[in-house]
């Protein structure tokens, strides 16, 4: 969500002509937020990439779009000004940050819209674009029982955010990604008009908005698609020595019928060795539960793959009959025996799984590293290649950080 038009302040030019720059853009925009500059950059001149480093002129905190309309249509009229929209920070290269520029705290309109919607039937909520998908879970789940289909793995982001990517976790195979599960969006354009779009309305904006990496606006509201939340995950991991095992089973689960597999399904690789971060260490779920190197095959490789899945429940199932469910599926794969892990958690516990590695990560003084963060997507006949190539051989002894696998399917 960025619209790059230049810059206001040069670096050779004085502080107290960048303060006279800030008190004039405030009272020119009239806005109804707020506007800091300061001891801002902390917060607005770096992003979780954390490969670069800027100064933007200030940190604009909008009430709602028409504040950040305001801004835009200031910056589309000039030559010279840069404006970032900011959720949470996770750009990887820098796209939440303006240098010398003016950068949008999204998060100042989380509260803007969190409305339950019936439309034809089915459940929809109309949230914020700066609202964390965080906290979007536990208010959905504990005030209506429901929850958004399809998820990212780390929720600590903004809607809008994830929505002008893509937003893919294990369950995109079965709804899709994030931008799959939207009906409807409010949008502030690059010339600061504010317009709601969907499939019908306006819809070339909508699906250009949608993944649009922030290049045909600024999202402040969406209509998301909601379903009934479980109560309960059995959350599994299952190792494989051989890669042609673990993409044949992978491409099974994800194309079997709904109701008919499991309703996460991702992976990932790892060293065969053990390294605590890149290695056997980080497979298991239960801290108790180490991981036993004599069940891996003596004609394993350098790395080895992991399945990682989640069966829905809820609190009134028979034990018995989720661990049939459990079983048959499992009894339809190829994993080395002796190599699988599970624990039982709640639905919002699995789904903020990855916040408990964020904590653990703060306390150790390592969440604020650099992140470097590469995205592919491979298809079916390259596969393969791509593990000889990559996976075995170029970080065949890790990279410091997860190497994440989604099954997808090209009609989703």
């Amino acid at each position: 969500m960025i619209a790059c038009l230049g810059r206001i302040v040069r670096d050779t030019d004085a502080e107290s002509k960048t303060a006279d720059d800030v008190s004039s853009i405030s009272k020119s925009l009239d806005l109804q937020g707020s506007i800091e500059t300061g001891g801002i950059t902390g917060v607005a001149g770096k992003d979780f990439g954390g490969l670069y480093s800027v100064k933007p002129l200030a940190l604009i905190k909008p009430s709602g779009a028409e504040d950040i309309a305001r801004v835009i249509k200031a910056a589309s009229r000039t030559s010279h000004l840069t404006v970032a929209a900011r959720g949470n920070g996770h750009s990887i290269n820098g796209q939440a940050m303006a240098d010398g520029g003016l950068v949008m705290d999204m998060r100042s309109t989380a509260e803007n819209h969190f409305k339950l919607l019936t439309v034809n039937g089915s459940p929809y909520l109309d949230v914020s674009g700066g609202a964390l998908w965080e906290d979007v879970l536990t208010r959905c789940v504990s005030r209506f029982g429901l929850a958004p289909r399809s998820w990212t793995d780390y929720l600590s982001l903004t809607v809008g955010g994830t929505l002008s990517n893509a937003g893919v976790s294990g369950q995109a195979f079965r709804y899709g990604p994030q931008t799959s599960n939207v009906t409807e969006l409010e949008v502030v354009t690059g010339k600061g008009e504010i317009t709601v779009c969907s499939e019908t309305q306006n819809p070339q904006l909508f699906f250009g908005v949608l993944g649009g990496l922030g290049q045909f606006g600024v999202i402040t509201r969406a209509r998301v698609k909601l379903q009934q939340a479980p109560d309960m995950v059995r959350w599994i991991r299952v190792v494989y020595s051989e890669f042609e095992k673990f993409t044949r089973d992978a491409e099974f689960l994800v194309t079997e019928k709904d109701g008919e597999s499991f309703d996460y399904v991702e992976g990932f690789v790892f060293s065969n060795n053990d390294d605590p971060v890149n290695g056997w260490p980080s497979v298991p779920l239960d801290p108790n539960h180490e991981f036993n190197p004599a069940h891996i095959p003596k004609t394993a490789g350098s790395v080895l793959y992991c399945l990682e899945l989640a069966f829905h429940y809820g609190n009134s199932d028979n034990p018995s009959t989720v661990d049939t469910a459990v079983n048959r599926l499992l009894g339809r794969l190829g994993f080395e025996e002796g190599l699988k892990s599970d624990v039982d958690v709640s639905y919002v516990d699995f789904l903020l799984r990855v916040k408990r590695a964020e904590e653990h990560a703060r306390a150790n003084g390592i969440w604020d590293n650099p992140h470097p963060w590469l995205n592919l997507f491979v298809s079916k006949s390259d596969i393969a290649k791509f593990d000889r190539t990559v996976f075995k051989k170029m970080v065949k002894d890790g990279i410091g950080g997860p190497l994440l696998i989604y099954p997808l399917l090209r009609s989703k």
